[in-house]
């Protein structure tokens, strides 16, 4: 009976590396994003963003999709009057990673599509700004 070999050290250091590539995901710059009202994903054909797109937009509350041809996915951030904050590009987030970056931004998801949202979460992602809070730019 022979054992398998364990990989050479190159190996390792790729799978280590795409490892350490897979887990690291953007972190928003706080400063820019006051007064952020709502968001909208644009896609084109990733299977990752594409499962995000049609089985979780629909539970987040001012979340909407617009399709671009041939653009690269983006979490496009936009203020209370729909002006653009910030571009987060998608292409390489999972589906959890994605999830996990709209609800620390402050989105509200439902348990259902159709549930209706409590009125203390209507205007979210809006939160107004607390007196003497810091900018939050270390996040």
């Amino acid at each position: 009976m022979r054992l398998p070999l364990p990989p050479p050290l190159p190996v390792l250091l790729l799978l280590l590396a795409a490892l350490t590539a897979a887990t690291s995901t953007f972190r928003p710059d706080w400063n820019r994003l006051h007064g952020l009202a709502r968001a909208r994903v644009e896609l084109n054909r990733l299977k990752e963003v594409k499962a995000f797109v049609t089985q979780d937009i629909p539970l987040y509350h001012n979340l909407e999709m617009k399709h671009l041809p041939g653009a690269d996915p983006e979490l496009v951030l936009l203020g209370q009057r729909s002006e653009e904050l910030e571009r987060i590009p998608l292409s390489d987030m999972t589906r959890e990673e994605i999830n996990a970056l709209v609800q620390e931004l402050g989105f509200y998801r439902k348990a259902a599509p159709d549930e209706p949202v409590p009125p203390e979460y209507l205007q979210a992602p809006a939160r107004p700004p607390a007196e003497g809070a810091p900018d939050r730019g270390d996040l």
